[in-house]
């Protein structure tokens, strides 16, 4: 037998309250004291009422949706920082709609597109392709997470500081040789400061280093077969000497760890690793890494409460000013350093 559906009538009937005072309850609880609330709560239970979401979002002519633009989900800190993102929803009550570019920039405009059809509230940008500046020119508030944010409000991690903390670490492990592998990196990109950071301490602490640059792909594959042609040029070129190495992320520290593995059969004494971002992978690979870690939830929900607000001004009217919030990381001392 079909249930008949709960109407507002219903509800003030079973709980002797007026029907404006329930729709003060959908609309605007605030205006209720709490035993108010709480006996239209169990009302709500008792007559098996269901929410008509559709509805709602009609009558307030405002979707909760929020946007979401990442680049992959191959390296792990996308897949991290998107479920601590979406981890938010019961806090602040916004659902997400999520859309992976595949660094492509005409696939992420397509995507945007499709997500202002949507009428989001707001949008979230991690990938790289589109500018800052084109960003801002969508008629929607924009908080984005480690990426160029010239014209857009930012969270991003002091990578300069990780670097620093990473760099030291392999120096106190009495490294003669210091690495830096990542990708061709912009320098207006937040994660270029880990190249600073490195550098500027390499040389303030007057140790030989190398730094390798170069596109390292966006595929498994890819990324094993350049860091295969790193690994052999280390060992030709630094052999008897002990090897700091500072990786762009976890993903590329553990690729890396599993060609020493391959070659070696367990993790040499001659090599230190230090990767970033503590994502799941970092504990979870064959010998757990020594990293940086990014704080992920303070990085959420620091960019949920930037863009909260900015959508908040919006309804007023108001021009929110561009906010950029940096978060402090820490070193995660594990097996590959000592």
């Amino acid at each position: 037998m079909k249930q008949q559906k709960v109407t507002f009538a219903d509800i003030a009937k079973h709980t002797n309250f007026s029907k404006t005072t329930i729709s003060r309850y959908f609309n605007n609880p605030d205006s209720l004291t709490d035993a108010s609330k709480q006996k239209i709560e169990r009302a709500l239970i008792e007559l098996g009422y269901q929410e008509n979401k559709l509805a709602k979002v009609l009558a307030k002519g405002k979707t909760e949706f929020i946007g979401i633009i990442i680049p992959n989900l191959f390296l792990h800190f996308y897949a991290a920082i998107l479920e601590e993102i979406l981890a938010t929803y019961k806090e602040n009550n916004y659902k997400f709609l999520v859309f992976i570019g595949d660094d492509n920039i005409e696939t992420e405009r397509e995507y945007i597109q499709e997500l202002l059809a949507y009428n989001i509230e707001g949008l979230i940008v991690l990938s790289h392709t589109i500018t800052s500046e084109e960003l801002a020119s969508y008629n929607v508030p924009v908080v984005s997470i480690e990426r160029e944010s010239q014209y857009i409000s930012s969270i991003e991690t002091d990578n300069y500081l990780g670097a620093i903390q990473a760099t030291g670490s392999l120096i106190k492990n009495n490294c003669d040789i210091l690495i830096h592998i990542n990708g061709k990196l912009k320098e207006n990109i937040p994660a270029y400061n880990r190249v600073k950071g490195f550098e500027t301490m390499c040389q303030d602490s007057d140790v030989e280093y190398r730094i390798f640059a170069t596109d390292l792909g966006s595929s498994y594959h890819q990324i094993q077969t350049e860091l295969q042609h790193h690994f052999e040029t280390i060992e030709a070129n630094y052999q008897g000497k002990r090897k700091g190495i500072f990786f762009a992320n976890d993903t590329y520290a553990s690729i890396f760890v599993n060609i020493l593995f391959q070659k070696y059969g367990h993790f040499p004494e001659d090599y230190r690793i230090v990767g970033f971002d503590d994502s799941p992978i970092a504990s979870e690979t064959i010998i757990p890494l020594t990293t940086i870690r990014q704080d992920l939830k303070a990085i959420s929900h620091t960019a949920l409460e930037v863009l909260s607000q900015q959508i908040e001004e919006r309804k007023k009217e108001i021009i929110s000013p561009i906010q950029h919030r940096e978060i402090a990381p820490k070193l995660i001392k594990r097996s590959t350093t000592f």
